[in-house]
């Protein structure tokens, strides 16, 4: 999400950068730092400040996250398609589903077409929100459980491949309803962590007059349904699928350093999608975004979705990956250059801002 609450950030900070835990001196350090897409210029003056100023680091580097992500060899995502360590594809699409919202990005050459990215304001913190809701009304209060609710989100709730169907398995009765879970909540004396018990043999549930239980049935589906339907909760938006079909036709040829039509460009986006962020955990997740893209995509096109190992840390590693690249050092901006210039010398290194995209977005 924006950065607004500086003085928590500080605090973070303070402790990361401490001896007890990186033993950090910024004055001999060059930092790479993520923000979100489109960032309030005022936020991005406040990292130059507070980078600079504050902590006064030697350099650093601030960037998107989807953009460190492709630093790495996405091609290898792909089971069935040969690949080379070093080869990219020139044309990659990266659905960031995170915390507090979802971006669609398109890359061309390495470099984001900034007015073909597209939002979506929902993210895990919406959902979480979302499902405390909806249990805190059917069974237990937990809207002040914000922690537990995440684990129960994150331990239970998958992607359906099939909605109406799953909505009918969830009316029979418990014997006969392999999607109804029983999630043990945490009693923080004999356990701290809520864990999900598995049925008897007979598909009968325990006795738990000891215990507090959340019986989790269309609730562990319909909460990530929201992703692909936000209506669902009165969100005028699209879902993913929708919006993936919809940057992809907002791309430009004229982006590519050589002759290319629409055709051919909306081709290679549809074979290069690349899923990242804490959403992308959600078990059926890729399938569902697969499975939702194929019909609306041109039936010409090949649909390719990948996804890494850990679309968490994926941005973290493409990021040791470029620090370790010559261009990090000539992306990066010195304090003393900062001293000379300003926050405009940040903007100019940090900005994209070459023409090719400038144009554009006029």
């Amino acid at each position: 999400g924006y950065l607004t609450n500086w003085e928590v950030e500080k605090g973070t900070w303070d402790r990361v950068f401490s001896k007890e835990v990186m033993n950090c001196d910024p004055k001999k350090t060059s930092l790479l730092i993520t923000e979100p897409c489109f960032d309030l210029p005022n936020i991005q003056k406040n990292y130059d400040e507070m980078i600079f100023e504050v902590y006064e680091f030697q350099s650093y580097c601030r960037t998107i996250a989807p953009w460190l992500c492709i630093q790495n060899d996405t091609s290898g995502l792909y089971n069935d398609r040969p690949h080379s360590p070093s080869e990219s594809p020139d044309c990659v699409l990266v659905v960031d589903s995170g915390y507090s919202f979802t971006h669609i990005i398109p890359f061309v050459m390495g470099r984001p077409i900034f007015p073909a990215i597209r939002r979506i304001n929902i993210g895990g913190k919406l959902l979480t929100n979302h499902l405390k809701e909806i249990v805190s009304f059917r069974y237990w209060d937990m809207m002040d459980q914000t922690y537990v609710m995440n684990e129960v989100k994150e331990s239970c709730c998958y992607v359906s491949q099939d909605f109406l169907a799953d909505l009918e398995i969830c009316r029979r009765n418990t014997r006969d309803n392999p999607i109804l879970q029983e999630y043990v909540l945490p009693d923080f004396s004999r356990n701290s962590k809520g864990f999900i018990r598995e049925k008897k043999s007979g598909g009968e549930m325990y006795d738990q007059s000891d215990e507090q239980v959340l019986y989790m049935n269309n609730e562990r589906f319909t909460v990530p349904e929201i992703l692909f339907n936000p209506s669902d909760i009165g969100m005028n938006q699209a879902g993913i699928p929708e919006v993936i079909v919809e940057a992809i036709n907002a791309t430009h040829p004229e982006m590519f350093p050589f002759p290319v039509n629409d055709v051919d460009l909306q081709g290679l986006f549809y074979g290069n999608i690349v899923l990242v962020g804490g959403n992308s955990l959600f078990s059926g997740y890729k399938e569902r975004v697969e499975k939702d893209l194929r019909v609306l995509a041109p039936s010409e096109f090949e649909v390719k979705v990948g996804i890494p190992e850990d679309p968490i840390t994926y941005a973290w590693h493409g990021g040791c990956k470029f620090a370790a690249s010559p261009e990090f050092n000539e992306r990066l901006v010195t304090r003393s250059e900062y001293m000379e210039h300003g926050s405009n010398i940040c903007l100019k290194k940090f900005g994209w801002g070459d023409g090719e995209i400038d144009e554009l977005s006029e």
